[in-house]
């Protein structure tokens, strides 16, 4: 085992004080300059049994790596579910508030799977929980977004490097980063010439070079486009 080997040391632990499931989650996108924001989570309640071999945080995994583990992760997760925030959220709401309707869009999907969250927890990869405020909202924060009702929310926990460290996280992280980078491939074919096959909407030099010789597209988060700071981001940017 190498320290980026994810355990479920941590998830176990939670099912000992008293959780009914842990549910990883895991945003991608959030530095974007085109296309959504991507919640995924994953759900263990302790009876998988061992770690898909070859989990990794998705930024730590090359690209034929995430799409063969993707299938694996799905059929290990008790339950899965991938939620979205499009490029126009991001720009109405701003990043925050559009990563909550994201993650509501994906605890829509367990909700529908038939979902049960009472003592659930989840993990959540960092320092900032931006989640707590979407879950405990009264109503829907955006159309698909999940509606509780007077289902019991689940708690939130936070992990800096949970998704490195934590394999319901790092599961969470493949199904988000997958889900995402097939929808801007797709796009391409739409929007050509951005390089997004590529560089999945992130900042890079050759992106920032086909905006000036295309413009900007509908997909691209247009406020965000000269931004010092989103200039060749590194680790899951361009992966």
């Amino acid at each position: 085992m190498t320290v980026a080997d994810p355990t479920l040391r941590l998830e176990r632990r939670m099912l000992r004080e008293g959780a009914a499931m842990v549910i990883g989650c895991d945003e991608v996108g959030r530095g974007a300059i085109a296309g959504p924001v991507g919640v995924g989570l994953s759900v263990y309640d302790g009876t998988a049994r061992g770690i898909p071999t070859g989990l990794r945080d998705s930024k730590m995994l090359p690209e034929p790596k995430r799409e063969a583990l993707h299938p694996v992760v799905q059929t290990w997760s008790r339950h899965h579910a991938v939620g979205l925030a499009s490029n126009e959220e991001v720009e109405s709401v701003g990043i925050i508030a559009a990563l909550g309707i994201a993650a509501m869009r994906a605890f829509a999907g367990l909700l529908a799977e038939g979902v049960v969250f009472t003592d659930a927890v989840v993990l959540l990869d960092g320092s900032h929980d931006w989640l707590s405020p979407a879950l405990h909202r009264a109503e829907p924060v955006a159309r698909g977004a999940a509606d509780f009702g007077t289902v019991t929310r689940p708690t939130v926990t936070t992990k800096v490097k949970a998704d490195r460290d934590c394999a319901v996280v790092a599961a969470a992280s493949v199904l988000a980063k997958v889900h995402r980078d097939r929808v801007m491939i797709a796009a391409d074919a739409e929007h050509p010439g951005y390089g997004w096959p590529g560089n999945k909407g992130y900042a890079s030099s050759e992106h920032y070079a086909a905006i000036d010789r295309l413009g900007a597209s509908a997909l691209h988060r247009w406020s965000w486009l000269k931004q010092p700071g989103l200039f060749d981001l590194g680790d899951e940017r361009t992966a």
